[in-house]
């Protein structure tokens, strides 16, 4: 566990830099979703672009950038003394973390509805729920920050 503080700083560098690409790709892909279904029809020649668009955003980038937040997540919660448990703060980020990865998911569900031609929401829910990643990003920096 030693080499873990020694590289404390580049591990909370990177996890930083995860979160910052996925948080990217979080706040992208609902808005996609907003003018996918508001703006082409299934069969459509847009309709085979913003597919490819969104597959490339959450297989490219999201993906990879969400596994390595909880990678380098998950070391620096094993750093000795950084996190006390015993807080309310480590908790609630990690339910944070949580339903953002469960929001991922459900982002992935929807994509695969697009591509399946049986999109059922409509722009108007998709803008509602663009607004889960900043809620869900209020809890976990309010988390990290002010420790309440």
């Amino acid at each position: 566990m030693g080499w873990l503080a020694a590289y404390y700083l580049w591990i909370k560098a990177f996890h930083v830099m995860s979160v910052i690409a996925w948080m990217a790709g979080l706040f992208y892909l609902p808005r996609l979703f907003v003018y996918h279904s508001e703006r082409v029809k299934t069969g459509e020649a847009a309709d085979g672009l913003f597919q490819t668009m969104e597959e490339k955003l959450l297989r490219v980038i999201m993906n990879p950038a969400m596994i390595a937040v909880w990678l380098s997540g998950l070391l620096l919660a094993s750093v000795p003394g950084v996190i006390d448990w015993g807080q309310i703060w480590p908790w609630t980020k990690l339910a944070g973390i949580i339903a953002m990865s469960w929001f991922h998911m459900w982002l992935a569900a929807r994509r695969r509805d697009f591509l399946q031609g049986r999109n059922l929401l409509s722009g108007r829910r998709y803008r509602m729920m663009n607004e889960v990643p900043t809620v869900l990003m209020l809890v976990i920096v309010i988390s990290v920050i002010v420790k309440p």
